[in-house]
Order: structure tokens, then C-alpha cells, then sequence
């Protein structure tokens, strides 16, 4: 194995004649293939990148961002040295220049010693959805079993995570599409919810722009008219929080008018009738006066989509990332198997990947809860077969970890993380709540942040590592098709920079741990192939060499002689019986609602010219939107006297933002849009609620209460880099902050005080009750009664039950279901004709994220009405 001296002093081999090199865009998950010029020089691989005509996934297109990528590579914000605090432990102090001796020696001494004092999960891993599989894949096994922690987890948790987990509870399997993406082009129906590719993957729109002159018919559903809506047949605009209840009354409409396969639910799904009893309540009219969606939009939508000869229905972020993610992708799922869409040719359901690596990233073991091959962590099959591979004893690996923001809103609490390393993520900007993720970063005894840039989370670390760009390393990456492709190194990285596995490498050498991983990536990926084989992210099959001669390689591939899996669900789905799950799910409001302090709905998205949290494009000023901005319909312009290119303030419970105002009818009245491609005073993520999806953890990005007021003209631009005074940020869990006396003893960081003595503990007393009529699906299957009858603890609170009062109206006995998380938690029987009161002080506390709900369990088919009154008290 190389030591530290020998891949910091990597030759620079100049090329005595141009060599083209075939490799891939390091943006989204795309990953367009385009051709460079390889050898030493930036300035020449920079005027030599072309699009690949012939590769599959963007035939020759390329966005702005695509042809600007080269830009990056010799750029003068590239970070070129490791920084480090000139005082251990101060973040007052300044960065300077370091070796990478004494950074390693100053990361090392830090988990050493948290580890030692706080435990082994007191040091924590964040990776990146842009990470190649081979980095991703060492940095799972590098926090398994090279730091022996369980805290990793990374920012896919939030973009993909609630269609993933949709997707495996109903087909058994989670692939982005599983389908070419040039079946889009043969689709003559597509429902496409939540996604603008127009702006966020122009080189994809040529396979709808080739569908739609073939006649097909497209429908948006978006509460913007985006890009992609403009060129729509049909497009419906719901209020931001209203797609679930829209997807269950769609399958109500079509469950009423006839429009079901019978034969394909019959014979490759199973559980239609809990959905069907589910979705019955959900009468056109009601869904209409909820969504905003007119009841002959939603009839023309069905009919469009059940009459077409092949149809798809594509999700995406605005409809996933909310606290209900999951279960709104379900409902579509659940549409799309009403309609026997999945498995059929051109047709289906599939979600758009978002990151350029956001698939293989959470199938590799970067997520809390997974090994490599898309593993359960708490499997012990799983278990065994990883770790003879990385030839360790079973027992040796941690449990399950915490979920993305979980981990981050307990740094540097007692029980939390401590020293956290940081790899291609910018959290400062991405999470939700950044004022508060902020403020965690900052309790953290050590921060470790590998980044090509100082992003706005790199400024806050204690140690800051230079790493290695696309063009300069090798790896592979696997795109929204699922089809795994190749990035090639095109020109060395600069002298004395480390690419992440070399880094890892290292680090876990002087950790005493070096002996189990390698820094070339052919031999990971060599690795992973074996740790993947028999799951359901099979790449045992896929080599370096297939790939190159394939083009890409489709996953499962389980044996090299195996031709890849192109298209899914063809012949039946990965589940134990072979046949797709309906799953019942209910509309509930969004965490937070609109109210007279907080009027308007706020919602965030992606913009053309931006990427993720603009740490790179943000620094192409020739290709950047002029200024962040926000997006108001005329009507809330004039109400608010805000005019084109004024300086608006945005203001919610957890932070302020400012954005120059852009006027368009293309919003809903009561809806404005900030993209999320910036920091400091236009973090539009200082805005947004954290509240969790129960199933996913996703956070709620997608739409808070704000308020919005003009602050200045066109041309008081200062406004926009002035930090806005921002709210208080809550103690961590209504408890005090970790204070200097629990820290190493080095160092001079200023402590936080408790405020454990100052903050008072607020309580709220909630309800789940009513009077609703039901029908029994059988005293084995509690079913939903009313969608009112849901409750998630709001994150940084705790709930409790304190009683249960019910009545029953029927001749036989019936059992009300709490149910947390979806799995029954207390059965309450009431007798026929009868009442109970069950007190419920012995419960446990319930944290927040956890949902509960009121379910009821009769005889099949009896039918009456329960009085139902649970009570709670949240702190």
C-alpha cells in the first residue's frame, strides 16, 4: 500500500499527442456522456469537452452546466492545501495552510480521543450523493470498520429517501426508473408530478419532446407553470402539501368510472381492497376543495392515463419531499398499479433521481441502516455476507444509526455525534432549518470537511482537506436508469491534493485500521462487486471492461454472463410471492399551515443555471441567474406593493431570508418559490421546517408557513448580502446545549451556556377524535378510519397518550388500533353497543418523527359509526 509521501508526490506524465477520453458530466443524475482531451493541462481538457453523440441517456445534448464543468477544474477558489484553526479547538481563530501530516495528526487526535471519552458513535460520518460507488462504498465500510461507529448517514436522505422506501414496501425493490429512460419516448401518456426536467435535465427532454410529436399526451402536476408545464398538455397546479389526497382521488375517480385492469390486479398484485376502502372517502368534490385541482382536470388526467395504449407516472422531489413523502409516492404507486401500468412496455411508475450519483449513493452503505448491495443493517444474513468479505466477525459491526438530520440536530449533545467528518455535502445550506444545523455544526468539538471549494459548512470547520475533482479521479457512477457507467480520469488532480479514497486510506492507517481498504478504485469496485453479490443491488456481474463496451451496465446484474436488467417487473417483482404490494395511505395536512401571523405557503426548488447548494456553480458568474430570487403572483405583488426587482424579505418561525422579487402569473396566488441554491442572507433552507417523513426521515422542504414584506428597491443590492437578524434558535430538544466542562481539555472554543434554567417548557395538549361512520375489513385487518386521525410528533418535541375514550354504535365488538410508525402500539376493544375509557399513563415517550394513527378492526363488511376522543400532551 502507497504511503502518505508516495500518492502525495503522484508524477504528472505529459502526453505527447491529444488523447480523447470518453467519460461523463459530473452534474446530475443524468450523468450525460461527453468526450475530453486528456493530460496535464485544465486550459486544454477545458476547450476539448464535447457531448457524446451516441451515448444512450443524452444522445449528444448537454446542459449549461454540462459545458461549463471544465471551468471548475483550475478555478481560483480551488481549494489546493488543508487548512486547519491557527489555535486547536477555536473556531474564532483563523484558517491557515497546512501539511497533510499535521492535518491527519490533528483528525486523528480528535477521534481519538472522542471516542475514548464519549464513546465510539460520538464520531460521526456525512457523505454526499455525489460520491462515486467505489468512494461511497469505502466511506460505509470506513465508518463500520475503520471508526466502528454507527453514525453515518448522507444528504440523499434528502432527496431520494421517501420514493426509495415507497418503492421497496411496494415492489420489493428501489430503482429510480425501471426503465431505459428512452422508454419516455414511446410512453403515450405520461403524469409527470413534481419534477421541472426542462430546468433540471434539459438533455432528458428530448425523449418527451420525440413522445409528444408522436402524438402522446403529457400532464404536470406543479403549483408553478415550470418549463416543463408550459409544453404540457394538461397541467394541474395544487396547493404545495395536496398531492397525496390528488393521487387518492385520481384512483377514486378510477375506481368509479371503470377504468381498473382487473386482470392485472388480479393476478400480479395483492392488497387492492384495503386501498380501495381507503380511497373511498376521497369523493371528487372534497378533493378538488383540497388540492385546487378542478374535478374535470382530475377525470381528463384518469382518462388520458387509463385509455392510452402505454402509460408512466414519474415523481419527483416536489412531491416526495414533504413529512408525508412516502406515503404520497405510494399513492401514486398505488395508481399506477390500479392501472396495471408497471412491467408493461413504455409504462410504469418511476421516480427522477435528482444527484449525479443519488442512486449507487444509497445503495452502497452510506445510509444509516445499510450494507453494500442495498442490505438491511440488521439483517444477520446481510451481516455475515459483508463481513466475511471485509473479512471481519459479524459482531464487530455496528446496529443502525440515526437518520440524516436526526444526526445532525444532536451534534454535540450528551449521546450525539462530537467529531464529525463532512465528504461532498454542504449541510449549512442543504438541510432544512439551517440556522439550527448551523448552530449544531458549531457545538461540535471537531468538524472535518473534504471539499473542492470552502463552502459555507467548510468555513466552520476545525480542519478543511482538499480533494480531488471529476476529471481528475476514476470510479464509476450509476444514473436514474440504474444503468451503472464509467468516469475516467481525464487529467491528475493538482500537486498535493488527495482524492477521497486516498484520504480514507490514510486515515485509517494511522487509525490502525489501514489493512482493510485500498485507495485504487478498480480494487474497491473489485470489492464491492463481491459485497453487492445476492442483493438487491446486485453488481457482481458489472465490470470496468463491460461497462466501457456496454455503455453502461444495468443493475442487478448478478453474473458477468448475465446481460443486465434494462427494464424491470417484466415478468413479476422481487417480492416473496412475486406480486406488488397496494398499501393504504391517507391525506394529512402538512406540518405546518398558513395562519395570520405566517399567511402565504412557501415552497423551494431547483433552477437551470444552479446545482444542489451552488458550492460550484454559484462560482460560474459568466452562467448564473443575476441574484437569488422569489417568485409571487402579481395578485400577492400588488397586496404586498412589491414590485418587479424589489428587495423582499422572507420570514418564517425558524429564520429570514431576503430575494429580489420576480412577478409571474406562472404561481399560485398564494404560493411563493425560492430556489435553494444559496447561503448566507438567501439560504432559502434557513426557511424550511424539519419535520420528518415517519417511514423515510425526509425532512419537509417542500412547504412551511412564511410571511413576506418589501424591504428595499432594484437598487438597494446591499440588502442581499447583508445577514437578516434571524430567530432564536431553540435549545436542542428543550434542553440545554453541551457546555465547555464535557469537551476535550484542549482548545479554547468558546462554550455554549445551558439555558436549561432560563427556557421554560412549553406543553400542548392535542386530540385525535371524532365521529366517523366505518366499515369493518375484518377483526384481522385494522384498516383507516378517517384521515383526521393521524398525528406526527413535531421534531424537537415529545408526546405522550394520556387516554383513550371510544363508543361503538354496532351490535358487536369492535378494536380501535394506535398504531405508531404504522405497526400497531395498543388495542382498545369496545364492546357492542358500548363505551371505554383506558387512562394511559404508563405509555412511553414518543419523539419526534413518530407518527400514530387511529385504526379500526371489525368484522368484515359491518358497518357504523365510533366516537373517538385520544388525548395527547406534546412538550
Amino acid at each position: 500500500m502507497p504511503t502518505l509521501g508516495e500518492v502525495t508526490a503522484a508524477p504528472v506524465v505529459p502526453t505527447a499527442h491529444a488523447v480523447p477520453t470518453a467519460t461523463h458530466c459530473p452534474y446530475c443524475s443524468l450523468q450525460c456522456g461527453i468526450t475530453m482531451v486528456s493530460g496535464p493541462n485544465p486550459a486544454v481538457v477545458r476547450a476539448s469537452l464535447q457531448p457524446q453523440e451516441d451515448f444512450p441517456t443524452n444522445r449528444g445534448g448537454l446542459c449549461a452546466k454540462g459545458w461549463t464543468a471544465t471551468e471548475l477544474l483550475d478555478h481560483k477558489d480551488r481549494l489546493r492545501t488543508p487548512l486547519v484553526r491557527e489555535i486547536v479547538g477555536d473556531r474564532t481563530s483563523p484558517l491557515r495552510p497546512a501539511t497533510w501530516d499535521e492535518a491527519f495528526e490533528r483528525m486523528v487526535a480528535a477521534i481519538t480521543q472522542t471516542q475514548e471519552v464519549h464513546g465510539r458513535d460520538a464520531v460521526g460520518v456525512f457523505g454526499g450523493g455525489g460520491l462515486t460507488n467505489e468512494k461511497a462504498y469505502a466511506l460505509g465500510k470506513f465508518a463500520r470498520v475503520g471508526l466502528r461507529t454507527a453514525m453515518i448517514d448522507y444528504n440523499g436522505r434528502f432527496c431520494m429517501s421517501s420514493a426509495a422506501t415507497a418503492g421497496n414496501k411496494a415492489f420489493g425493490i428501489d430503482r429510480g426508473l425501471p426503465f431505459p429512460l428512452a422508454d419516455i419516448a414511446d410512453a403515450a401518456a405520461v403524469l409527470l408530478v413534481g419534477s421541472n426536467p426542462a430546468d433540471t435535465m434539459p438533455p432528458a427532454m428530448q425523449y418527451f419532446d420525440q413522445a409528444r410529436a408522436n402524438g402522446a399526451r403529457h400532464i404536470v402536476v406543479d403549483p408553478r407553470r415550470t418549463s416543463t408545464a408550459q409544453g404540457a398538455s394538461l397541467h394541474l397546479a395544487p396547493v404545495p402539501g395536496t398531492d397525496l389526497a390528488l393521487a387518492n382521488g385520481l384512483l377514486h375517480i378510477a375506481i368509479r368510472e371503470g377504468y381498473l385492469d382487473e386482470t392485472y390486479i388480479a393476478e400480479r398484485t395483492t392488497g387492492f381492497a384495503a386501498v380501495k376502502a381507503a380511497v373511498s372517502s376521497y369523493w371528487p368534490d372534497w378533493v378538488e376543495r383540497t388540492t385546487g385541482v378542478s374535478v374535470a382536470d382530475m377525470r381528463e388526467t384518469v382518462r388520458t392515463l387509463a385509455t392510452a395504449p402505454s402509460a408512466m407516472i414519474l415523481t419527483a422531489r416536489g412531491a416526495e419531499q414533504h413529512s408525508n413523502g412516502t406515503d404520497t409516492a405510494q399513492a401514486f404507486i398505488n395508481l399506477a398499479l390500479a392501472l396495471g401500468l408497471p412491467g408493461k412496455w413504455a409504462s410504469g411508475y418511476g421516480t427522477v433521481t435528482g444527484q449525479g450519483n443519488g442512486q449507487g449513493g444509497r445503495e452502497h452503505g452510506q445510509k444509516a441502516d445499510q450494507l453494500p448491495g442495498y442490505r438491511r443493517l440488521d439483517d444477520p444474513r446481510a451481516r455475515a455476507h459483508v463481513a466475511a468479505v471485509w473479512g471481519i466477525d459479524p459482531d464487530e459491526l455496528p446496529m443502525p444509526g440515526t437518520s440524516a438530520f436526526e444526526m445532525l440536530d444532536r451534534l454535540g449533545t450528551d449521546g450525539g455525534v462530537r467529531t464529525l467528518l463532512v465528504l461532498a455535502s454542504n449541510v449549512v445550506v442543504s438541510a432544512p432549518d439551517a440556522n439550527r444545523i448551523r448552530h449544531r455544526l458549531e457545538s461540535l468539538d471537531t468538524l472535518i470537511v473534504s471539499d473542492i471549494f470552502l463552502s459555507e459548512t467548510a468555513m466552520l470547520a476545525d480542519i478543511v482537506l482538499p480533494t480531488a475533482e471529476w476529471a481528475e479521479e476514476e470510479g464509476t457512477m450509476t444514473n436514474l436508469e440504474g444503468r451503472v457507467i464509467r468516469r475516467k480520469m481525464v487529467l491528475p488532480p493538482p500537486e498535493g491534493i488527495l482524492d477521497d479514497l486516498q484520504m480514507i486510506v490514510e486515515l485509517a492507517t494511522r487509525l490502525g485500521r489501514g489493512q482493510y481498504f485500498s485507495n485504487k478504485p478498480a480494487e474497491v469496485f473489485e470489492e464491492l462487486r463481491r459485497a453487492s453479490a445476492g442483493g438487491i443491488a446486485d453488481y457482481a456481474g458489472i465490470t470496468y471492461d463491460r461497462i466501457e463496451a456496454e455503455q453502461g451496465v444495468f443493475w442487478p446484474c448478478p453474473a458477468e454472463d448475465h446481460p443486465g436488467t434494462p427494464r424491470l417487473f417484466t415478468e413479476s417483482f422481487p417480492t416473496p410471492d412475486g406480486r406488488a404490494r397496494f398499501i393504504p395511505v391517507v391525506h394529512r395536512a402538512p406540518a405546518e399551515t398558513p395562519d395570520p401571523s405566517y399567511p402565504y405557503v412557501l415552497t423551494t426548488g431547483r433552477l437551470l443555471q444552479q446545482y444542489q447548494s451552488g458550492t460550484q456553480t454559484r462560482r460560474l458568474s459568466g452562467t448564473m441567474v443575476p441574484d437569488p430570487h422569489v417568485q409571487l403572483h402579481p395578485s400577492l405583488a400588488r397586496r404586498l406593493r412589491i414590485e418587479p426587482s424589489d428587495l423582499v424579505e422572507l420570514r418564517t418561525r425558524r429564520g429570514v431570508a431576503v430575494f429580489r422579487a420576480q412577478v409571474t402569473d406562472a404561481i399560485r396566488p398564494e404560493v411563493l418559490f425560492v430556489p435553494f441554491h444559496w447561503g448566507g442572507a438567501n439560504n432559502a433552507n434557513s426557511l424550511t421546517v424539519p419535520d420528518l417523513d415517519p417511514y423515510s426521515r425526509m425532512p419537509e422542504f417542500k412547504v412551511c408557513a412564511v410571511a413576506a414584506r418589501r424591504i428595499g428597491g432594484p437598487d438597494d443590492t446591499q440588502l442581499l448580502t447583508a445577514m437578516p437578524g434571524q430567530p432564536e434558535v431553540l435549545p436542542f430538544r428543550g434542553r440545554a446545549a453541551s457546555t465547555g466542562s464535557t469537551r476535550r481539555a484542549t482548545g479554547n472554543r468558546r462554550p455554549h451556556p445551558s439555558r436549561s434554567k432560563d427556557t421554560p417548557m412549553h406543553s400542548k395538549n392535542r386530540f385525535l377524535q371524532g365521529i366517523f361512520p366505518f366499515t369493518g375489513a375484518g377483526v384481522d385487518k385494522p384498516a383507516p378510519i378517517d384521515a383526521t386521525l393521524t398525528y406526527v410528533v413535531p421534531d424537537g418535541s415529545v408526546a405522550q397518550a394520556l387516554y383513550f375514550r371510544g363508543g361503538n354504535t354496532t351490535d358487536e365488538l369492535i378494536t380501535v388500533v394506535l398504531k405508531r410508525d404504522g405497526v400497531p402500539m395498543r388495542y382498545f376493544p369496545i364492546g357492542a353497543k358500548s363505551d371505554v375509557h383506558v387512562p394511559l399513563r404508563v405509555v412511553e415517550d414518543l419523539i419526534g418523527g413518530t407518527a400514530l394513527e387511529l385504526a379500526i378492526a371489525a368484522p368484515d363488511k359491518l358497518t357504523g359509526t365510533v366516537v373517538l376522543d385520544l388525548g395527547l400532551v406534546e412538550v
